[in-house]
């Protein structure tokens, strides 16, 4: 591809020997980077959320107990009971919810949805890494080729001021040319110092991303394969956007939440079961112990209008995520219109700049000679060299737009991932831990 074949070409110069690869920076910002910790325990709070939903449909079981001293006085005749007693009692309950209405299987419901949703959004934060990780590198390379050229056309820059100025001493040439050659050089030496602000300035995003500063930094791989057309990337963008996937989980959310506000208009029907005993330490022990069943029926008959007014919010989030859903899908359509033409107007600059620098250094070298024999001023050499400058500059920036727009389409398509990137590291993976929850319900754990 023309783009990868050009920035291959653009460092050419040699390889560092400690090289740094765009696959090992990938890695360190995957395994490394903040926002995607966040985003991996968000995952497994969803996952909690669907163990807490689960909860409300198992048997519950509370227990209590009283240990009572007490000391009675009394003036009657025929008084029980007096002096000091020590009472001990002690019950234990069990509900089992029988019928919710369907809130229970609304909450399980809703719960899946956001751990949906949470993945998608894991998802989205991890294409969101890549692709600035991605920016940041070729960023720094465009920044460290651009002071390259700066300091290259400086060094051209001080050799033509001192030729102008020894031709200016045998008469070949006017004070004129020799102040013309001085200002382009003042000139590129404050290029020069804008190109380095902007390499530390990139340098800087690099560190932000990644978390450390850029080793010696080597040509990106490849671009993964791109769609053959617009409308192809399109399709698979509305399809495998994880943006719009969340979305969507959080439309099915909001929909079992309006079933699980409605269920509580229907009776609760729930079986109660119960025992307690009752010790009581006089000059003589009692003991007294009773067991219990009942199924219990509970039908809300006024609220004061908040379970209706719980519907009706559930209702409007439901329309929400709907709109919200639909609004991001045309901003992917959106976004993926500007990252296409950008892509092929970088690839078309790609080729216009290189056949702008072959062309520019053809005329620089022949201004040059023409000068030497008095057919060129030498303005109209420093003119030359500045067109040559710029080109290889546009080169270097179209470059960098290039791969990063195509790296803006495969995250629209939701194919930056570790295996598209071939970024080999360990997945974040929260099943795993909703596995665990399942085996260890029961028991109570605290870490």
């Amino acid at each position: 591809m023309r783009v990868q074949a050009a920035i291959a070409c653009l460092m050419a110069a040699g390889l560092p020997a400690h090289a740094e690869t765009l696959h090992d920076v990938l890695a360190e910002a995957y395994r490394f980077n903040p926002n995607l910790e966040a985003a991996h325990v968000n995952e497994k709070l969803a996952y909690e959320q669907l163990e807490f939903a689960r909860a409300q449909g198992r048997v519950r079981v509370t227990t209590s107990s009283t240990l009572e001293y007490e000391s009675v006085e009394s003036n009657r005749l025929f008084a029980q009971g007096l002096g000091e007693n020590l009472l001990f009692s002690a019950q234990v309950q069990a509900t089992l919810p029988v019928y919710t209405g369907g809130q229970v299987s609304a909450g399980i419901d809703q719960a899946r949805a956001g751990i949906d949703a949470a993945s998608s959004e894991l998802f989205t934060a991890t294409q969101s890494v890549f692709l600035q990780t991605v920016d940041a590198y070729v960023t720094v390379l465009r920044d460290q080729e651009q002071v390259r050229i700066r300091r290259s056309n400086l060094a051209v820059l001080i050799d033509q001021v001192d030729a102008a100025e020894a031709r200016f001493e045998v008469g070949d040439v006017t004070r004129t040319d020799v102040a013309q050659a001085v200002a382009r050089r003042e000139s590129a030496i404050a290029a020069l110092a804008t190109a380095e602000a902007a390499l530390a300035s990139s340098t800087a995003d690099f560190v932000e991303v990644v978390g450390r500063e850029p080793d010696d930094l080597v040509p990106p791989p490849p671009v993964p394969d791109l769609p053959a057309s617009f409308e192809e990337a399109v399709e698979i963008a509305i399809n495998g956007n994880p943006n719009i996937s969340a979305l969507q989980s959080r439309e099915r959310a909001a929909q079992a939440g309006i079933k699980g506000a409605e269920a509580q208009l229907k009776p609760q029907v729930s079986i109660v079961g119960s025992a307690s005993k009752q010790d009581t330490h006089w000059d003589n022990e009692f003991q007294d112990s009773t067991a219990s069943i009942a199924g219990q029926v509970r039908f809300p008959l006024f609220q004061g209008g908040a379970v209706r007014s719980q519907v009706r919010q559930a209702r409007l989030q439901r329309d929400r995520a709907r709109l919200q859903t639909e609004a991001t899908r045309n901003a992917v359509i959106s976004t993926m219109a500007r990252s296409w033409a950008s892509y092929e107007a970088a690839l078309r600059a790609i080729d216009a700049s290189r056949e702008a620098v072959a062309a520019a250094e053809i005329a620089f070298e022949g201004a040059e000679i023409e000068l030497e024999v008095g057919l060129r001023t030498t303005l109209e050499l420093l003119d030359q060299e500045q067109e040559l400058l710029e080109a290889r500059l546009a080169v270097v920036s179209a470059e960098r737009d290039a791969y990063v727009a195509a790296h803006q389409i495969l995250t629209l398509m939701g194919q930056m991932t570790p295996e598209t990137l071939r970024v080999n590291v360990p997945l974040y993976n929260a099943q795993n831990y909703g596995r665990n929850l399942d085996r260890r319900w029961f028991w109570i754990n605290l870490d």
